[in-house]
């Protein structure tokens, strides 16, 4: 990485001068205007990026005064890593369409996606892309369905379902990268304390935030291990995210498998608890995605390659840890999630309150890988052949190969400087059982409490 100049009078880690981007130097007047105007390149990515994290100058100021410019300066390097940008920029095709619309749902999980609007990574692909805040998951499968958005966040298995017609019509959709891994909790209302166990639960009314999901498997998946038939001994039903602390607080429910931020909020609002992360069922298990239909992928192969290079960018920067907290408030405004910079802060860095009267520190709470491994999609079809959600024979490796990308996750993480993984098929252990996706079948009659066996 290039040697950053030393700081000057047009700094933008400046904390005693305002930030004007008029010109590269500035300087209050036009850039054409001055012969000597700032040619290095990375100074501009520096002072555009600045200006990007804090539109509001006095606000800049005040955060470069309180970690000091040293600091500010090497979290700001690690979103510019200049030989990937200088590789993104070889990519070879005109981009066939530069204005997209792309969905999210604001929870932590799309982090990387949302991240990447405020930070300049679109707009650094040569993309003009508007991410639309989105009310829940049945509104992303129509609108995506309808051709409204281009490409969105998606919950990993949707793409499956969608590709299957498994609650909609089939229309063919493709998991491009995984947004995060871990990320997820399962909340119970204070009341609760004292029914730590799940064997307790019978009788419990549970939200996830759509039916497939991952964390409608997951909590399937745990509630299954205690004994309990998740169809028959609780009510599992859809809230969307937004609307699970208020349900909460309400009584209607008494917990639920979400995402976070929600689950940091409960406790923040002081109306429940973290029982347990889903980290402590399935270490590294994905949760949402990127994605788009296979017909815009045909239609605007350089688009789509563009965005996928955006997307990938961001996941690497949001996987350093020491990026979390200037990432916590990146999204933490109206436009994005709208949420407390301090829950954010817990969620993404791992040191948070549990309700229970504990601070714990986790790093990887959260993460954000985002191989497509093909093996996660043969589960999630195995829990969807468990629970009834798809009948019949199912073509588990055929499904895994055509949805989700790992081979074009490999090249273009090449193209911007990444070390892509080898394989396709890892097995997982969840709970203490070890996922082989080569034996799906015989995983699916390996349980005792399923539809198959009811």
């Amino acid at each position: 990485m290039s040697r950053l100049p030393e700081t000057k009078a047009c700094d933008p880690y400046d904390a005693d001068r305002p930030l004007v981007m008029r010109c590269a130097c500035g300087q209050n007047h036009a850039p054409g205007e001055h012969v000597g105007a700032i040619e290095d390149s990375n100074a501009k990515l520096e002072a555009s990026l600045m200006k990007a994290l804090f539109p509001v100058d006095s606000v800049r100021r005040n955060f470069l005064r309180a970690v000091g410019a040293h600091t500010a300066r090497a979290a700001i390097l690690s979103v510019l890593p200049l030989g990937a940008l200088q590789a993104m920029a070889q990519e070879k095709g005109t981009i066939e369409k530069k204005d997209l619309k792309v969905g999210f749902i604001p929870i932590t999980c799309a982090t990387p996606l949302i991240m990447a609007h405020p930070l300049g990574f679109y707009q650094k692909q040569g993309l003009n892309v508007e991410i639309v805040k989105t009310a829940g998951w049945a509104l992303i499968r129509d609108k995506m369905l309808n051709k409204e958005y281009d490409a969105t966040h998606f919950l990993s298995p949707m793409p499956l379902a969608i590709s299957m017609g498994a609650g909609s019509n089939a229309t063919p959709m493709n998991v491009a990268a995984i947004q995060n891994t871990n990320g997820q909790a399962i909340t119970l209302a204070n009341k609760h304390k004292d029914k730590r166990d799940p064997k307790l639960w019978k009788g419990f009314k549970f939200a996830v935030p759509f039916e497939y999901s991952m964390h409608n498997f997951l909590l399937r998946y745990y509630v299954a291990e205690a004994g309990l038939n998740p169809d028959t001994d609780i009510q599992i039903r859809v809230v969307p995210p937004a609307e699970m602390v208020a349900n909460l607080r309400a009584g209607n429910i008494d917990g639920y498998l979400g995402p976070d931020p929600f689950n940091q909020r409960a406790v923040f609002e002081e109306v429940g608890f973290i029982h347990i992360l889903t980290k402590e069922i399935w270490n590294g298990h994905p949760c949402c995605a990127f994605g788009t239909s296979s017909a815009f992928i045909q239609q605007n192969p350089n688009t789509f390659a563009a965005l996928y290079r955006a997307v990938l960018s961001a996941s690497a920067m949001a996987r350093d840890p020491k990026n979390r907290e200037l990432i916590a408030k990146v999204i933490a405004p109206a436009q994005y999630l709208n949420q407390p910079e301090t829950v954010l802060t817990q969620v993404l860095t791992g040191r948070f309150a549990d309700g229970l009267g504990n601070i714990r520190t986790v790093p990887d709470r959260v993460d954000f890988d985002p191989i497509p491994w093909q093996s996660m999609a043969v589960w999630m079809l195995t829990q969807m052949k468990r629970w009834g959600y798809v009948k019949g024979e199912v073509d588990y490796r055929q499904l895994a190969e055509k949805v989700f990308l790992i081979t074009d996750a490999r090249k273009h993480m090449k193209e911007i400087g990444q070390t892509p993984p080898e394989g396709a098929f890892p097995k997982f252990t969840i709970m203490g059982r070890v996922f082989d996706p080569t034996k799906p079948d015989d995983y699916v009659r390996s349980f005792a409490i399923s539809k198959l066996a009811a």
